[in-house]
């Protein structure tokens, strides 16, 4: 039990159609949705949850032109600048990419594993079946470059213990091995970090899955999100969505937890 602290780091904000986040309902309504990673303290280190997504990919013309192809890539291009870049947020914090220990990827969208050319160094922990969906290349929200492991890169199989009182939590659904989070503190509210698993309040509020499920499967992600539920019943943990803009500004700079 060792979490102390975490800290929402707002990478950018996507403008997008509600839909995408709650399937079969929100058509038409464009909401505006954080893109966050999430700094957790913890007695052993440090560690990221996601990374957000690759600065020069939209703020150079050429390369923006080639990923976001509206042709192919309907979902628009996010806003990010400069000063949200991973690199920025961890200076103002007073350290470097040299005070991660651990980058914990949810999944490889393009909007949570983009950044992981501004954290080198750390170990990435990602799931297999995630890896085999990337490479399969049936994922249009992930981008290839960005899903080739390397030697720093740690393969998992489902769930396990990151560090102590730091639980890897498979939630499938969304992605074919999207995971979220278990965080709990020596004191204080425990805390799950759902991802992609749950982008609203409402998809947990009136069990919806995301809009996007892989292979459409909303049986699984309605599952995960039942699962997540009843973990945070059971251990009185408060489930923070990931996309809902209203949830990230009613949290404070730091959330302590220890």
């Amino acid at each position: 039990m060792s979490v102390r602290r975490i800290i929402p780091l707002l990478t950018a904000t996507h403008r997008y159609d509600k839909s995408l986040s709650t399937r079969g309902r929100g058509q038409g309504q464009v909401i505006e949705a954080p893109i966050l990673a999430y700094l957790i303290e913890h007695a052993d280190g440090r560690i990221l949850y996601d990374v957000g997504c690759d600065y020069g990919k939209i703020a150079d013309p050429e390369r923006r032109a080639r990923f976001y192809d509206p042709s192919v890539f309907v979902w628009g291009v996010p806003e990010m600048s400069e000063e949200q870049r991973l690199t920025r947020h961890l200076a103002r914090l007073g350290l470097t990419a040299a005070d991660v220990d651990l980058i914990f990827l949810g999944h490889l969208h393009f909007d949570h594993a983009g950044g992981l050319g501004d954290v080198p160094g750390p170990e990435v922990h990602v799931q297999r079946a995630e890896l085999e969906a990337a490479a399969s290349g049936a994922d249009g929200s992930v981008f290839a470059d960005e899903a080739v492991a390397s030697p720093r890169w740690r393969v998992f199989d489902g769930a396990y213990e990151v560090a102590p009182g730091i639980s890897a939590l498979p939630s499938p659904g969304h992605t074919a091995g999207h995971m979220s989070l278990y965080l709990e503190p020596a004191r204080g509210q425990t805390v799950i970090l759902c991802g992609d698993a749950a982008d609203l309040r409402e998809n947990l509020d009136d069990e919806v899955a995301p809009g996007l499920c892989w292979h459409d499967r909303v049986d699984q992600a309605l599952d995960s999100i039942r699962q997540l539920k009843r973990i945070g019943r059971e251990t009185q943990a408060r489930l923070w969505p990931n996309h809902d803009m209203g949830f990230y500004r009613s949290l404070p700079e730091r959330v302590e937890l220890g």
